[in-house]
């Protein structure tokens, strides 16, 4: 790598590859940096999903209720490995606090105002790289057994409404079975968001853009940032070749991010959802739209003709083995409530989506390096506000005014 750059990004996942590319198409001079290379982590195996829709925090009110049952249900959609519980509890604490009411308004305005930007980013990003072959525009299907179920959503059904999000709420199996037939008759109601979008393959988009992205004369390089550094006219990301020097850097390194934002003394309480999937192949069923799963945590998606059974959240950290027993769990409930899906010839897959307690990203200048700026911690989001964040970081580095409020995403709320 040339020791000397204008732009470096670090991170080649989907807010990484985004991010250069807008900061390209601002004329910059920009370079990839990944000990991996392009989707070598956690942009591979998403769902696939821009879950514009999806405003609410993890950290819901009254979530904590539910803490105990997470310890004594480590295969439950939302646990903690035993192991992992006296490490992650400092987290835990800011993620109850994230959950009291006046923190929980103020996450979902600001998601609110996010999400809406990206919504409106990703069609430009889509324009600008001839990627609409890449998009399915299907919908998605939020799944309930029961009225009782379904009643107890209502209420997040309402906070989209009064934000403007367009969705239509069924009350019968057979209202259901016209937008995706063969779902077991347990599920009898449910919410149909149309404006719900899907890329065919989230690895395929990812090298997409990154594809664009080189052809337009960006740099990607192979390599391992340890350590970061205030320079006089920049900064030095110290690398496993050596040091090299930047102009700007951009710190997009997802779940491994804040290992680099210690080396400049700035802390996050940043922590890993570690998800798991199945991806069966063509034919495994006729998936006509996204389904999710509300209690039982997972979503089936579409992914390059065959179906990903995948989600829940386990927080576990980075260095724990996975527990591919989820997925297999996962798949046998998908098994029950699809009952026509084939499970063979399915590969397993566990990714680290970067997480803070309050579920929003830090996107912001390093308050310790002015050359430094921070783009991660989207949790289970990331693929949905990759555009979006991409144009906000371009225009904090080039010193133009946001289109969005951008205090509820600062590196120094924590």
């Amino acid at each position: 790598m040339t020791q000397t750059q204008d732009i470096l990004v670090i991170g080649a996942g989907i807010i990484g590859i985004s991010t250069a590319l807008a900061l390209q198409s601002q004329g910059r001079q920009v370079t990839v940096l990944d000990r991996k290379g392009v989707a070598g982590e956690t942009s591979a195996g998403n769902a696939g999903a821009f879950a514009f829709p999806e405003v609410e925090p993890l950290a819901t009110p009254g979530i904590m209720l539910k803490a105990p049952k997470w310890l004594l249900n480590p295969l439950g959609p939302l646990s903690i490995p035993p192991a992992y519980a006296l490490k992650i509890a400092p987290w835990m604490l800011r993620f109850w606090r994230a959950s009291w009411r006046d923190r929980y308004a103020a996450a979902v305005t600001a998601q609110v105002a996010l999400m809406a930007h990206c919504a409106a980013a990703l069609p430009r990003q889509i324009a600008a790289t001839a990627g609409e072959h890449l998009m399915m525009r299907d919908g998605q299907l939020q799944l309930y057994e029961g009225a009782r179920a379904y009643r107890a959503a209502l209420p997040a059904w309402e906070v989209r409404r009064s934000h403007g999000i367009p969705f239509d709420l069924l009350e019968s199996p057979g209202a259901i079975a016209e937008i995706q037939p063969g779902l077991s008759p347990r599920f009898t109601h449910a919410g149909f968001t149309p404006s719900w979008l899907n890329t065919v393959n989230p690895k395929g988009w990812t090298e997409h853009l990154a594809k664009a992205f080189t052809a337009r004369g960006g740099q990607i390089e192979i390599g391992v940032a340890r350590a970061l550094e205030p320079a006089e006219h920049g900064a030095i990301v110290h690398t496993d070749t050596g040091p090299v020097t930047a102009a700007e850097v951009v710190v997009a390194a997802g779940a491994w991010s804040h290992h680099l934002a210690r080396t400049l003394d700035e802390p996050f309480p940043l922590e890993t959802e570690r998800g798991y999937n199945t991806t069966l192949p063509p034919g495994a069923f006729d998936l006509r739209t996204h389904l999710t799963f509300s209690a039982h945590g997972f979503v089936a998606s579409k992914i390059s003709g065959g179906v990903r059974i995948g989600g829940a959240v386990e927080l576990g950290g980075l260095d724990l083995p996975p527990n591919f027993r989820r997925s297999e769990i996962l798949l046998d409930k998908a098994r029950d409530f699809l009952p026509g899906l084939r499970t063979e010839g399915g590969s397993q897959w566990m990714g680290y989506r970067p997480s803070l307690p309050d579920s929003l990203p830090v996107i912001d200048r390093s308050a310790r390096a002015a050359s430094v700026f921070y783009a991660f911690g989207h949790g289970h989001l990331g693929l949905t506000q990759s555009a979006g964040t991409a144009e906000l970081v371009a225009a904090l580095v080039q010193g133009n005014p946001p289109p969005i409020p951008m205090q509820p995403f600062s590196a120094t709320r924590f």
